[in-house]
């Protein structure tokens, strides 16, 4: 049973306040936050190598649990400081030379092409993008035409940062599978939101945050490495705890994806990280989508339904997150003016992804991305504030 009461009372922040923004960092349930105050006080009391061994095996739980909520091993997580570090790790890995290829999709999200585009820069490889169907998703058609054997990689990001879409993971990596072509899973937005299970998406590689929908803390994030592809990588940076120095001139990796962290880190942090999986797994992942799913349309029907607002999600199949424009009123200014309301929504803005802003003609949307403790009353007064700006015109 979902039991919105509990979630709401382990939730005092949404309690005096519409909170919209868990695409861009949520609200932490209790257990989250005590676990982590408490492991800081420990700190405070008998230092920080004492706490930390002191929960050694509740350190030792959390990548069992992340594993637990993709459907994969403990043994292919890497716990890292985020999602872009967790991304650009892996990418880095990836061996590249002149003429290899890189494919990036319509809705890449800019740390990601940044990275693409300067690794090509140093490497002679090049950057392509593939084409946008006409829902705004990865073109199928398009990207089997431009699959060979110089594609290297193929970055898809699951939900993009500026709207509702969800790309078509599992059919992208039937094609690049063909031509031996590494997929690389951006599920920075889709992680703690969709049901993700990596053996049956058949990726390679996924990168995720703790600090949206997972509602985790900032300052954490995970790699999940398909099993039997470690081994051909090489981590660009890795220090003592991703390998052991064996003699004067060599070293041995670790044989599994934690050659991809590295010794120091925010141990709070990380404690934080396990209970806030744990809190999801206690809920259900499939539950917790249709919690969000249902909030999500609600919000999108009742915009639609404002005179003079646009929605702008795209998309067979839509995300939590809720994409939209007010006539009249800047995006900054309708954030503003929902603030001053105890409102929290965001802005994504083209810098984000600049692909497909420009390809829509959009500067900026304002973006809502309703959690699973969000209420309908809640959702009301949203709507409600939204339909009071255009009256107030």
């Amino acid at each position: 049973m979902f039991d919105l009461d509990t979630i709401r009372r382990d939730t005092p922040g949404c309690l005096d306040k519409v909170f919209l923004d868990s695409a861009g960092s949520s609200l932490p349930p209790e257990p989250v936050l005590t676990t982590m105050i408490e492991h800081l006080r420990r700190e405070a009391d008998v230092g920080g190598y004492v706490a930390a061994a002191r929960q050694s095996g509740a350190l030792a739980a959390v990548p069992h649990s992340l594993a637990r909520v993709i459907g994969a091993q403990a043994t292919d997580i890497a716990l890292t400081d985020s999602a872009t570090r967790a991304w650009n790790d892996f990418f880095a890995s990836v061996s590249l030379g002149p003429g290899d290829r890189i494919l990036i999709s319509g809705v890449e999200y800019a740390s990601n092409a940044i990275a693409a585009l300067g690794r090509a820069r140093s490497t002679g490889a090049h950057v392509e993008i593939i084409p946008s169907d006409q829902y705004g998703r990865i073109d199928l058609d398009a990207l089997e035409n431009m699959l060979d054997d110089r594609v290297r990689l193929v970055s898809v990001v699951h939900v993009p940062t500026n709207g509702g879409l969800i790309n078509p993971v599992r059919e992208v990596v039937e094609l690049a599978r063909a031509h031996g072509s590494l997929v690389l899973l951006d599920a920075c937005q889709s992680f703690g939101q969709l049901p993700i299970h990596v053996t049956e998406l058949g990726i390679d590689a996924l990168s995720a945050t703790g600090r949206k929908w997972l509602r985790g803390p900032r300052g954490t994030g995970f790699l999940y490495v398909r099993p039997g592809l470690v081994d051909a990588l090489e981590p660009a940076a890795m220090d003592l705890h991703g390998a052991e120095w064996t003699s004067e001139n060599s070293f041995v990796p670790a044989p599994d994806a934690t050659r991809f962290e590295l010794w120091e880190t925010s141990v709070a942090a990380r404690l934080g990280l396990g209970v806030a999986a744990d809190y999801l797994l206690s809920i259900g992942t499939d539950t917790v989508w249709a919690q969000i799913e249902s909030r999500a349309v609600a919000l999108r029907q009742g915009l639609a339904s404002i005179p003079g607002v646009d929605v702008h999600d795209r998309g067979t199949q839509l995300s939590g997150i809720v994409s939209f424009t007010v006539e009249g009123f800047s995006e900054h200014l309708v954030r503003d003016q929902l603030a001053a309301q105890n409102i929290t929504v965001t802005v994504s803005g083209r810098g984000s992804t600049l692909l497909d802003m420009d390809a829509r003609g959009l500067d900026a949307v304002v973006r809502a991305s309703p959690h699973y403790f969000v209420d309908e009353a809640d959702l009301d007064a949203f709507l409600g504030a939204v339909r009071r700006l255009q009256t107030s015109r």
